[in-house]
């Protein structure tokens, strides 16, 4: 049995796995117009999901999720024999956590969910690899599929958290890696029809073999960690030279060769991307043989980490060079603004460090806090910037939400033991808060 000709222009979609990429994916492809099944393992995710509830903090995505459950066009299920049996194409978006005792992705779920698909493929579907994986997995794992009948295909996300609606709805572009043998015209028909919106409203389409669109995902994301780690390598130079990383950044930015975009210099990157895909591409590269051209990468994670040390050592000077019996505001949990993830979260990492030092270290973050609660329970926490920062001796600028941008320095002045602040973000205006009696500190400026 193939698929009936009339689906392959409006093929019904199943998404493996609910967590952030899959989520987001089924909701979008049902705003795109399709029949979406999520399937997922967790049936409190599924109950949540059904019942128009988002299990994270993803800006537009929970009023999408409520408009398609209600609509019929999406639905969730624990059933995974069912998806398999009903749908077109199936789009695999489970994790790729880093092994526990080595860099490498663990593939443990990418091929569970293959795996479990493969038993009830009908012959004519396309599998579509969504997955962060190591060059040649696709490359197994079409031996599985092919064995049904069925087609695989691998088509790597870029979401950016915070955006990732956006970015589904409205690439910046569009990889898809097809395989050679003869299911290569309707896996191209098929992902032709699934982006047919985006790509009429000019989205570009890169159509390559498997393993370059695998290494489409993790060369951007090495890219990137080494953008936000030269500019913050910049910043330790300007520390010991008396330079301002703000100004040197914006007189690169330029240069229409280098660009403005992440050469910010801060606190550096986390979450539960960059840092295990840039360690999971450098173990692959072992694999490969071909160690010394990715050895870079680790200094790019030593300076990202740095970063990290320096911020606490900045809270340390301020604090005549010890944490014991002081009290710090931590302003932030989550590794970046507009998400709840702490995965990574170097303002997390901080804060654990300064409280094992010694400190009493109060959190505060627009959405993370049950997350960071959860997780990191030997910290405080508080409900508000103001209640975070009262009785501080320092206060720390970790994560660059908007209203901590917008923060008034004298009001927050009257509740803090000392007007200390270190901004771990370079966003707020130093001008500003010295104006109003602060001391004002930040990485890589003077």
């Amino acid at each position: 049995m193939s698929i009936p000709s009339e689906r392959l222009t409006q093929p019904r979609i199943t998404v493996v796995g609910t967590g952030y990429l899959g989520a987001t994916h089924a909701v979008c492809m049902a705003e795109l117009g399709f029949d979406v099944l999520g399937v997922d393992v967790d049936v409190a995710k599924v109950e949540r999901l059904s019942a128009g509830e988002v299990p994270f903090f993803e800006p537009g995505l929970e009023a999408l999720l409520r408009k398609n459950v209600d609509s019929g066009r999406l639905r969730f299920s624990t059933d995974l024999g069912d998806a398999a049996a009903w749908g077109d194409v199936h789009f695999v978006c489970v994790g790729t956590p880093q092994s526990k005792g080595s860099y490498a992705a663990d593939l443990t779920y990418v091929d569970a969910a293959v795996a479990g698909l493969a038993a009830g493929l009908r012959p004519g579907s396309l599998v579509v690899g969504k997955s962060t994986v190591p060059a040649g997995t696709a490359a197994r794992l079409e031996q599985v599929v092919t064995a049904r009948g069925a087609i695989l295909a691998w088509n790597p996300e870029f979401l950016r958290e915070g955006f990732a609606v956006e970015d589904t709805l409205r690439p910046d572009r569009l990889v898809i890696g097809l395989p050679t043998g003869p299911g290569r015209a309707v896996a191209e028909q098929l992902l032709h029809a699934v982006y047919a919106t985006p790509l009429a409203a000019g989205t570009p389409l890169v159509v390559t073999d498997f393993a370059t669109a695998e290494l489409v995902k993790v060369a951007a994301n090495a890219f990137l960690a080494t953008k936000i780690s030269f500019i913050n390598a910049m910043a330790e130079v300007c520390e010991t030279t008396g330079a301002d990383v703000t100004r040197l950044s914006e007189a690169l930015s330029h240069d229409t060769r280098i660009g403005g975009r992440f050469l910010h210099a801060g606190l550096g990157f986390g979450g539960g991307c960059l840092p295990k895909d840039i360690r999971a591409f450098m173990a692959r590269a072992d694999e490969l043989g071909v160690t010394s051209a990715l050895s870079f990468l680790g200094e790019v994670d030593k300076i990202n980490l740095r970063r990290r040390a320096r911020m606490v050592d900045l809270a340390r000077e301020l604090n005549g060079g010890t944490f014991d019996g002081r009290r710090i505001a931590v302003l932030g949990a989550a590794f970046k603004p507009n998400s709840d993830d702490i995965r990574d979260s170097p303002a997390l990492a901080v804060a654990t460090t300064i409280h094992d030092e010694g400190a009493v270290v109060t959190v505060y973050d627009p959405a993370a806090m049950a997350n960071a609660g959860r997780a990191y329970p030997a910290l405080r926490y508080a409900s508000s910037a103001t209640e975070a920062a009262a009785g501080a001796h320092v206060v720390l600028h970790l994560t660059e939400w908007h209203e901590f941008r917008e923060m008034d320095p004298a009001a927050l002045s009257s509740v803090v033991e000392a007007r200390n602040i270190v901004d771990g973000r370079n966003a707020l205006d130093p001008a500003r808060w010295r104006a109003a009696g602060w001391t004002y500190r930040a990485l890589g400026r003077p």
